[in-house]
């Protein structure tokens, strides 16, 4: 187990060398990525942001249906797993940037006109969902689509470490208010994947996954 606080970008640089290995988390950012690239707007997004690109899993996969993608992660490590990857395959349109969109003082410096916004398996990882998402839409175009999956309410076993202090998924008629009471409308969810796993108890689960769409108003 580890003592490292939520909010630790460590456990993730530790982390990122091994990242793609897991069989388990492929299958889910495929299934993510296909979710996410089917609730695309018509046409290419002009400049698109993935927060919490992690190495890059989903990154890669929707790239090429955007014209621009910044991928954003607090993790150094990741990020450069991520570089590897957009050299390796000659990706131009695609921009890493080390940025931890949850602490307002670094978001503020963001750009403003996104007019797309995904992530995969993020959300639970951000302490304050409310004044995330508030944050969020500030740094969207109007009439941007906003694309994010996530775990289901869950039983708290998901994690393997006991000690990381995250969401236990969303229930999804109260993260729908949370999205509306931030100016978000038309919120839509569709159950995206669903991961097979023993929990921490080495109990064989299904841990739904969703996929939450949302648009920012044009006025």
């Amino acid at each position: 187990m580890s003592d490292k606080n939520w909010t630790d970008t460590e456990r993730f640089d530790n982390k990122a060398s091994e990242w793609d290995a897991n069989a388990v988390r492929a299958a889910l950012a495929d299934a993510v990525a296909r979710a996410i690239i089917a609730h695309m707007p018509v046409g290419k997004p002009a400049s698109a942001l993935e927060f919490g690109c992690g190495t890059g899993l989903v990154t890669t996969r929707i790239a090429p249906h955007c014209a621009k993608l910044t991928a954003l992660d607090s993790s150094s490590e990741m990020l450069r797993m991520l570089g590897e990857k957009i050299a390796a395959s000659s990706i131009a349109n695609v921009t890493p940037l080390h940025l931890d969109f949850s602490r307002p003082e670094e978001a503020a410096g963001l750009d403003k006109d996104y007019d797309f916004v995904c992530s995969s398996m993020t959300l639970h990882h951000i302490p304050d969902t409310a004044s995330f998402l508030r944050e969020l839409i500030d740094h969207m175009s109007p009439g941007g689509t906003l694309a994010i999956a996530d775990l289901d309410a869950e039983d708290g076993l998901f994690h393997d470490d006991a000690t990381e202090k995250v969401h236990h998924g969303f229930d999804r008629a109260a993260l729908q208010t949370i999205l509306e009471s931030a100016g978000f409308a038309a919120v839509s969810f569709m159950t995206a994947h669903i991961i097979e796993k023993k929990n921490r108890d080495g109990q064989p689960t299904s841990y739904p996954v969703f996929l939450v769409t949302a648009l920012k108003p044009k006025a």
